[in-house]
Formats: C-alpha cells, structure tokens, sequence
C-alpha cells in the first residue's frame, strides 16, 4: 500500500469533499424518495470516470470495480436517504468548522467519505483481490426498511464476503444488529354522538386499554429489548364516539431470539383483545432482522481487526454497542459486517445537526485504508 499516496490524497481532498457535501447535503432524500440525491450521485460517479456504474430499481447507486473479473465481492456502502420529509432543497449553514443541515451527519457526510474514496480507487487502478462494490444505498431510515440493502443482497448473495456500511460518527463499530418489528394497529369500534349514542363501543377507549396492555408485557432480560408506541392517532370530534383509532408500534432488541418472544407475547396479547370482542387490525410496516447464524469468533476477529485500521486514524473512545443499520442484512444472513461512523458530530434526526468539517480527512482516511486493506492483493 502506498500509504504517501493515500495521505497525499486525503490532504489534498479536503476542499473537494466540503463542497460536494455543501452540494450533496442540500438535496432532498426522504426515504424511498430518494431519486434527486441518487441522480446526483450517479451523474458524479460516471464525472470520475466510473465505467460500471448504474442505478438499480431500488435507488441503489452502484460502481462495480472488477466484479466480472472476481467471484468474491466486498460492499461498501453509505445511504442516501435522511429522515426529513422535506421536497425542496435543504437549509444550510456553517459557522467556522461547523456545518448545520438536516441530515448532514446522517448520513450525508458518509456518504461524501465513502465517494471521494471510490474516486481514489477510480483513478488510481490496481489489480484487485476480490470484486469491489461501491453503493449509494436508498432506504435505511425510518420505514425504508432496510430495502436497499436487501436488493444487493438478494441479488449477489454469498458472493458478497464482507460488508462496511458507513453510517454514524467517529468511534462506532457496530457488529451487532439490533433488530425489529414495526407495526400499524387499528382499532374499529361502534362510534356513534356521545349524548344519544353514550354506552357505545369508544375506539380510543379500547385502544388504549391495549396500549396499556402492551406495557405490561414482560421483556426478555439476557439481552436488551425494548418497545414503544410512537404515535397514536384517532376520532374525529369531542362530542363523537371513536369509531376509529390507531397507533405504531414497534419492538427491538439485538437478540433474535427475544425478538421471536416479543412476536409470540405480542400476538398473544391481540388475540386476547380480539377474543373479548375487540375489531383489531395489525399491518407490519417494518421488518429488521437481528443477528443470524454466523461465525461468532470470526465476526469478533475481522471487527476487530477493523478496529484496528480505525485505530490508525482515531484514538477516542470505541461506540460498540449494537445499532440498527444496513449491517442487519448482512449480519442476519450469516455474513461478516460492521457499520462504522466516519465523522464527528451531533444531533442526529433532529434539523439542527451538525458536523465537524475538520473530521473529514479523519474520516476518508478510515474509509479508504478499510477499502485497500479488503481488496488490494
């Protein structure tokens, strides 16, 4: 590895990497909305020189370095997508180092570190050891789903030996998918006016007698699992009987196992309601796997061997705690996978984050020594 070149790369590449996040940080990219920011993304690649680049039915961003030439494939991967819903360009503003956007850490910031190193690769080809995929993924947030991720595991399966997803900031590592059912639940009931009609079946009234009920469920405790109602909505006026209401509803935990206990207790408890004559309905919005059958020692091993790579570049503090990314897919597959933040940062979901400009180098240089180290003979 020619370590003058890589620094050389990543000093020179700063001013760069702020403008195209200033550029790419403004573009709306709600989830499953993400056809602006990809366009953008796939327009750069192919200004690079890129000679395999696409973009897939799912909004996927794709650059394929060598993979005609290699079966075994390693991803890189950082999503596009933010949690705001905004359609119109982004708000923006930085005071000295920092910089202030919805979604500017979250991932946008990755995401410019993962491009900025598929352009070193672009314009410095090597032979390779294995097949490269770079991937501007849509669909990680909120009710994404995960979907893109999915769609580059469903199509290149057990070709793929590892994956690097770059999400969150400096210092986590995460080999631990937390996973998760997301649900829509309804309740339909006879509504009706509320003087003449009084004694009627009153949805709210029975939605929350199972709201109540779902807090009084007991959590599996050899791992950390947890539960939330998020939003609830319902009824129409104060002088009318609900006829209807709903909530979401999701559980989590990094334990496969508890999220199958949770799904048994969950619908245990809506048959019950049911069975005392409650109209329930339950939609699930949301799937994320948690981990599958893999290699627990060679998972420890490889993140570890990562952690040092990071190391190089970033002596803080390690975050190794178990998050919910675009590695669930992978990790639930039985594949090797870690997501790894690239900058620093704060205020992640809210509009007012922010990152640090000066972390960036830190970053790219984290990003582009995990890429040669996977990949260069």
């Amino acid at each position: 590895m020619n370590h003058n070149r890589i620094t050389d790369f990543v000093q020179s590449s700063l001013n760069e990497a702020v403008q195209l996040l200033k550029t790419l940080g403004r573009i709306p990219a709600p989830s499953r909305q993400e056809d602006q920011r990809a366009k953008f993304c796939l327009d750069w690649f192919a200004r690079q020189g890129a000679q395999d680049v696409w973009m897939d039915e799912q909004k996927n961003v794709v650059c394929a370095l060598d993979c005609d030439q290699h079966r075994d494939i390693a991803v890189f991967m950082a999503h596009t997508d933010i949690v705001f819903d905004d359609q119109d360009l982004l708000p923006m503003r930085q005071e000295g180092r920092w910089l202030y956007a919805p979604g500017i850490g979250d991932n946008t910031a990755n995401l410019v570190n993962l491009m900025m190193a598929a352009k070193y690769m672009i314009q410095n080809r090597q032979p390779l050891k294995r097949g490269v995929l770079i991937v501007a993924n849509a669909c990680e947030e909120g009710l994404g789903n995960l979907d893109g991720a999915r769609r580059i595991f469903d199509q290149y399966g057990d070709r793929i030996t590892e994956c690097y997803s770059f999400d969150g900031y400096l210092s986590q590592c995460t080999s631990r998918p937390v996973g998760s059912n997301r649900y829509r639940i309804t309740v339909e009931g006879e509504g009706g006016h509320s003087y003449l009609d009084f004694g009627n079946q009153n949805a709210i009234l029975q939605m929350a007698e199972l709201i109540h009920d779902l807090y009084r469920v007991k959590v599996p405790t050899e791992v950390k699992t947890t539960y939330n109602v998020g939003r609830v909505s319902g009824g129409s006026t104060v002088n009318s009987i609900a006829q209807s209401a709903e909530i979401l509803y999701e559980y989590r935990s990094a334990s496969q196992q508890c999220l199958e206990s949770m799904e048994k207790a969950f619908k245990a408890l809506i048959d019950r309601h049911r069975s005392a004559g409650v109209k329930i309905q339950i939609e699930l919005l949301g799937h994320r796997p948690g981990l599958g059958d893999i290699d627990i020692r060679k998972l420890d091993d490889w993140t570890r061997n990562n952690i040092q790579i990071i190391r190089r570049h970033y002596t803080g503090p390690m975050n190794l705690k178990p998050q919910s990314t675009d590695s669930n897919i992978p990790l639930s597959r039985g594949q090797l996978a870690n997501t790894i933040g690239t900058i620093v940062g704060k205020d992640a979901h809210k509009r007012e984050e922010w990152i640090d400009l000066d972390s960036i180098p830190t970053g790219l240089a984290i990003v582009l020594d995990l890429l040669l180290q996977t990949v260069q003979p």
